[in-house]
């Protein structure tokens, strides 16, 4: 990786004619819901992750934990990850490479202060899923591909709550990667499913929501989300 500031992107903004240019392709498989998890997952969660899993197709699921140690981490883990393998879902973890590799998780996700992917792909295998968190930028997009990663992120798209919020790339930039990278892309921050649609067809492969998931009734929400994913 580089040392160049996040918000700093060499490759600067993309010309609006020229984004333009770029739209969905049509032979990329269909966009597909990734869920992230709120903080607390303790308690009753466990239930309403299977109801949301059951409610509609969720292609992954994050765990996302903050300030607490390995130990009860992997804990909390356990009947999430039980429940994402009954129902087919891919199990990720959010920012810890140990933890990903304690639990045997499917993948883990790496925020740019998280370590390099070439490094968590020798700690864990060619057959674990390494995502990175790329914000508004091309270069570090780009730069996450030639390191190995199977998928990077763009975002916040939406205001959201679930994080502080400083980057906002627009909707083009999906289709600037999916025309010219077979890599999968996830867009992510405070997507509804009123809002969804203009990056779906923007080109994102998958959406990654949380709070319009957990903050409502996640059957519903998961239906819902599912209605707009199959247009």
């Amino acid at each position: 990786m580089t040392d160049l500031p996040i918000d700093d992107d060499p490759l600067g903004p993309l010309d609006p004619d020229f984004a333009n240019r770029f739209e969905r392709d049509p032979r990329r498989p269909a966009c597909q819901l990734y869920l992230i998890s709120p903080l607390e997952v303790g308690g009753g969660f466990p239930d309403r992750l299977r109801r949301a899993l059951d409610a509609g197709a969720v292609a992954a699921f994050q765990l996302r934990l903050k300030d607490i140690d390995q130990h009860e981490a992997a804990r909390l883990a356990e009947p999430l990850q039980r429940i994402c393998a009954d129902a087919g879902t891919a199990f990720i973890v959010n920012d810890s490479v140990a933890l990903a590799k304690r639990i045997g998780a499917d993948g883990v996700h790496l925020g740019q202060d998280d370590g390099d992917p070439r490094e968590a792909r020798e700690r864990l295998g060619k057959d674990v899923q390494i995502g990175v968190t790329c914000h508004d930028s091309r270069h570090l997009a780009m730069e996450a591909g030639e390191a190995g990663a199977d998928y990077v992120a763009f975002g916040s798209f939406y205001p959201t709550t679930t994080k502080a919020v400083q980057h906002r790339p627009e909707p083009t930039v999906l289709g600037w990667w999916t025309t010219l990278f077979e890599l999968p892309c996830v867009a992510i921050g405070g997507i509804t499913p009123q809002n969804a649609p203009p990056l779906i067809e923007a080109g994102a492969d998958f959406i990654a929501v949380c709070s319009a998931v957990w903050g409502e009734d996640e059957v519903a929400a998961v239906r819902a989300f599912d209605a707009v994913l199959r247009g």
